[in-house]
């Protein structure tokens, strides 16, 4: 009667990355069943894991201390109906494991009686007998699953997990989200078009689980596609595991264009000479890009509507809330009328793309390493944001060049990552001059034990870039390992 865990709560539970585990499992360190693991081999591979320092102990205790707290119950914990739901299922598997444990119960007690029948009176039946009935106890008691299953049961009711499939990736579902919004959240490049029912595009199979609508949809879905088990993302929550058949988007190339009118929520100042300017899109009509991609904004004027083209600086995991960097220049007219001040909260702006392949790619789990310069810092901060997501990498470094005694209008954000985040490394650099501020953030990296294996992305003014890019390839990277953006 083993407890078994999917491969990201067992990563979860013990506090160390996905490709952690998988490397175990390619070497022959960790044994799986059906691509599950024991909760008796995770604590066999991990016997100095403390619990208590992975999160999900503190993370169940918090939603226990705090369960009465209006904002733990719209974050963390879902609707009192689909709680319901997901306590009534696994009150079903507990009684079908009673049953199970009952009928083991029956066959231990009727080999008993017939060992006591067959070798009556001989020496070895009393020792023999106790050691069958204390070893069938302990395996019928599951002891090898320990603390990992309970906090594995604790969460599977308050965080279900989903499998996507063909692509493997895994997400869990907390709160009042739909499955749609914690993939996202996840950092998964989900299919989805308005969000809210109306289109359709965000349709998936479910293979294997229980859902439950949360909030009603539009969108007329065919009588075989419900007797398929299709459901729109948007519009549904697991009510146990689950696994779902969808179609995530590979890359730039199957992101479709598209123009969507946004408000004005707020411009505040990052610096002397830099803005950040917050747009959020209608409920109905989000934003749908891939970190790292750029978008084209436009405004109106009585002379003729102003544009311009800026990297996204938000994650795609809040689609929603667009963020963009955008710095004072005389020949800039949309950064022009910005800094005038008459881009004030409410007023309309047109967002249109998203554009550009400065897109994470490759395989999960390798280190990864960014260099920017100046606002070059404004995509590298969506990739960093969705790759921390995704739980795509296991170790970061961030080079970040100013030139000029500001220009890290963002380092409290860097140092917070550093000092969150185990693997995360911060390292600023000042420097006028942009090859020679190329050169030493290179030479800073070489040092390090992952260069040769990271994936590396190079963003800010172009001669920044083509220094960097020039400083790399000298030191081995190859060019598939490089990805830049010049601005």
């Amino acid at each position: 009667m083993s407890h078994r865990l999917s491969l990201s709560r067992a990563a979860h539970l013990v506090g160390v990355h996905r490709s952690t585990l998988q490397k175990m499992i390619r070497e022959g360190r960790l044994a799986t069943s059906e691509g599950m693991i024991e909760a008796g081999e995770l604590r066999r591979a991990f016997p100095l894991a403390e619990i208590e320092g992975s999160g999900a102990l503190e993370w169940v205790n918090r939603i226990k201390e705090e369960s009465f707290g209006r904002r733990v119950r719209e974050r963390m914990l879902p609707s009192q109906e689909v709680l319901a739901q997901r306590l009534f299922a696994r009150g079903l598997e507990l009684a079908e494991l009673r049953r199970t444990v009952q009928r083991y119960h029956r066959l231990v007690e009727e080999l008993e009686s017939r060992l006591r029948a067959d070798f009556g009176g001989h020496p070895a039946q009393a020792p023999a007998l106790a050691a069958l009935s204390d070893g069938l106890g302990r395996v019928l008691a599951g002891e090898d699953a320990d603390a990992f299953a309970a906090i594995d049961d604790a969460l599977r009711v308050m965080t279900p997990r989903v499998e996507v499939r063909p692509s493997g990736h895994e997400f869990e579902i907390e709160g009042h989200d739909s499955i749609l919004q914690a993939g996202l959240k996840a950092g998964l490049r989900l299919p989805y078009g308005c969000g809210n029912g109306t289109c359709g595009l965000c349709r998936a199979r479910v293979v294997d689980g229980e859902v439950q609508r949360i909030r009603t949809h539009d969108f007329p879905l065919t009588e075989a596609e419900r007797s398929q088990g299709h459901v729109l993302m948007c519009a549904y929550s697991a009510v146990t595991d689950l696994r779902i058949e969808t179609l995530e988007a590979s890359g730039p190339e199957d992101i479709p264009r598209q123009e969507i009118v946004t408000t004005v929520r707020a411009v505040s100042a990052l610096g002397e000479d830099t803005r950040l300017l917050h747009l959020q899109t209608p409920r109905s009509n989000r934003l749908r890009f891939l970190a790292g991609q750029l978008a084209s904004l436009g405004a109106a004027e009585p002379s003729g509507d102003v544009h311009g083209t800026y990297p996204i600086a938000s994650c795609p995991c809040d689609d929603r809330n667009l963020h963009f960097h955008v710095a004072r220049d005389d020949g800039d007219p949309f950064a022009q009328k910005l800094f005038s001040g008459a881009l004030r909260p409410g007023e309309r702006v047109t967002v249109v793309g998203p554009e550009g392949a400065f897109v994470l790619r490759g395989e999960p789990g390798r280190p990864l390493h960014f260099l920017a310069a100046g606002l070059g810092f404004a995509p590298v901060k969506s990739l960093v944001e969705y790759a921390l997501s995704a739980d795509a990498s296991p170790a970061f470094a961030l080079a970040w060049l100013a030139s000029r005694p500001a220009g890290h209008y963002l380092a409290n954000q860097c140092r917070a990552w550093a000092e969150a985040l185990d693997g995360f490394d911060w390292l600023p650099f000042c420097d006028a001059d942009p090859a020679a501020g190329a050169a030493a953030m290179v030479a800073a990296l070489r040092d390090r034990d992952d260069f040769g294996r990271a994936e590396i992305y190079v963003a800010g003014p172009e001669s920044f870039v083509r220094a960097a890019e020039f400083e790399l390839l000298g030191a081995g990277i190859p060019p598939a390992d490089l990805a830049l953006l010049p601005l």
